[in-house]
Parts: structure tokens; C-alpha cells; sequence
């Protein structure tokens, strides 16, 4: 059994299962690989495509499950496989999912820093606002002109991508309905995002909402997602709902593998669609 499928049953099993689960694993199921020149990044960038059974005969449209750290030597195959399972329980409706490929993944997924320990980790970072222009103005119109999807999407990243969810969540909300950020980077440049959600006004409207916050035991980043955390949901009632998980019996390499399935559950199946 493939250990996706493993890890939704264990998450699952005091849960039951309205359907029986199929027993897919990621070589069949349905997946495209696209590459997109990128004007805002230059360079070509390899974007991997998974669509539920069904998707390519049906007529519907349906949302999107953006991902970091989306390449198939990556975070893409268990991802798809986990997924795939809860489309198959029922626990989710049915998702496109897209996957992008790192290139310079510290470059793209930190914003400016003025830390020098910060800038030591990598030739370039700070690059994360010409990355959120990929997605917005060439990705995201890309697959709407290859795929058959709604106007809703959802952008899931763990550790330095997890910061880069956080970050476009508290400069363009509008871009995604939902936002899950697992072990967010918030230590990066001493704790910018944490300052910019406390500053008065410094956060656009996020009403209509959904920021999964998860945390593993590393207190450099478990303390600064709790107060990120505390931050947000002291925002007005109805302005963006909070969904905070400490997971303090987790460590950073676990926590997404741990935490994906149920986060998947509360804003796929519960949060962003409930009114559908």
C-alpha cells in the first residue's frame, strides 16, 4: 500500500468512511506535466497536473489546489495520492491539482530580509513578489485556459513555502479562497510576517477566508505560528476564519505528511466550499 494511502487511513480510521477507498496508486492515476515560460521569473517552469477520475468526460467545473514544492521528485506524488483518497471517501469534492516544480526554491518562496544569516542560505533570495506574479498574471490564467476550474483556488506550502503562504495571504488575500501553512518559516527576517499581520491596517481585507496554521516542535517556528495565530483571530469576527493546529508530537520532517489530510478536510471539504 502506497504510504499516501496509509497515512489518510490512520488519519481516518475513527472516521466512517462513507465510501469504500479505492486502491489507486499515484502511476494510475490521471497526471499531466506542462511547461510554462515565465516572463516575471525568466525561465521555463515544469507545472505537474493531477485531475479526479471522471474530470476529463464530465462537463463541470471544478477548484483548484495549488502546491509548493510541487515537483514528482517532491511533494506532488503524495500529495495527489492523499488527494485522490479523500475525493474517493467523499471527505473532499473533487480538486484539480497543481503542482510547481522548485527552481531556486529559496529565491522564490522568501521576501526581502535584512538578516545576514537569512541571505547566507542561498546565492539569491527575497524573490517571493516576482513568484506571486508567476502564479497570479501566468500560471493561474494558464490553467484556467487548459482546465475547466471555478474561481476557487487554495495554495497549500510547508516551511519556507508554508512563509510564503502566510505572506500572500496578508498581501493579496484575494488571490486564494483558502491558505494552509504547515511549520511556516515566520523566524524569517525577524519575524517579518508576524509584524506585518500586527501592524494596524497592515493587512488587506481577508474576509470570505479560510488560513490553516499548523506548527511541529520547533519553537523557533511553533512560537511565532502561535502568535501569528492569536494575531489573526483577534481580526474582527467573519474577516478570516483561523484554523490553528499546534502539533508539538511532530517534527518539521513529519508534520506535512501528518497534518496534510485533515487540513485538506477542513478547508476543501469544510471551509472554502461549505456553501456550495
Amino acid at each position: 500500500m502506497h504510504s499516501g494511502l496509509r497515512l489518510v487511513l490512520a488519519f481516518l480510521a475513527i472516521v466512517p468512511a462513507p465510501v469504500s477507498l479505492h486502491a489507486a496508486g499515484p502511476d494510475s492515476l490521471r497526471t499531466e506535466t506542462f511547461t510554462l515560460a515565465s516572463a516575471a521569473l525568466g525561465e521555463p517552469r515544469i507545472i505537474n497536473v493531477y485531475t479526479p477520475p471522471g474530470h476529463e468526460s464530465d462537463t463541470g467545473t471544478l477548484p483548484v489546489l495549488y502546491m509548493l514544492d510541487g515537483g514528482m521528485a517532491e511533494d506532488f506524488p503524495h500529495v495527489m495520492t492523499t488527494v485522490d483518497s479523500l475525493i474517493a471517501l467523499r471527505r473532499i469534492r473533487p480538486v484539480i491539482l497543481v503542482g510547481i516544480e522548485n527552481t531556486e526554491r529559496r529565491r522564490d518562496l522568501t521576501g526581502p530580509t535584512t538578516v545576514a544569516a537569512d541571505s547566507a542560505i542561498a546565492p539569491r533570495v527575497g524573490g517571493s513578489a516576482a513568484f506571486r506574479a508567476f502564479i497570479r498574471d501566468e500560471l493561474m490564467p494558464e490553467v484556467k485556459r487548459r482546465y475547466r476550474t471555478t474561481g476557487k483556488a487554495v495554495i497549500v506550502g510547508e516551511s519556507l513555502a508554508g512563509l510564503f503562504v502566510v505572506e500572500t495571504l496578508l498581501l493579496e488575500p484575494a488571490l486564494f479562497r483558502g491558505y494552509i501553512a504547515l511549520s511556516p518559516s515566520v523566524w524569517w527576517n525577524e519575524g517579518a510576517v508576524v509584524r506585518l499581520a500586527r501592524a494596524p491596517g497592515g493587512t488587506p481585507n481577508t474576509s470570505g477566508r479560510v488560513l490553516y496554521l499548523a506548527a511541529a516542535n520547533e519553537p523557533k517556528i511553533a512560537d511565532g505560528t502561535a502568535e501569528l495565530a492569536g494575531i489573526l483571530k483577534s481580526h474582527p469576527p467573519g474577516s478570516l476564519l483561523v484554523i490553528y493546529a499546534p502539533r508539538p508530537d511532530l517534527a518539521h520532517d513529519t508534520i506535512f505528511r501528518a497534518v496534510a489530510p485533515g487540513a485538506f478536510i477542513k478547508v476543501l471539504g469544510e471551509g472554502v466550499f461549505a456553501d456550495d
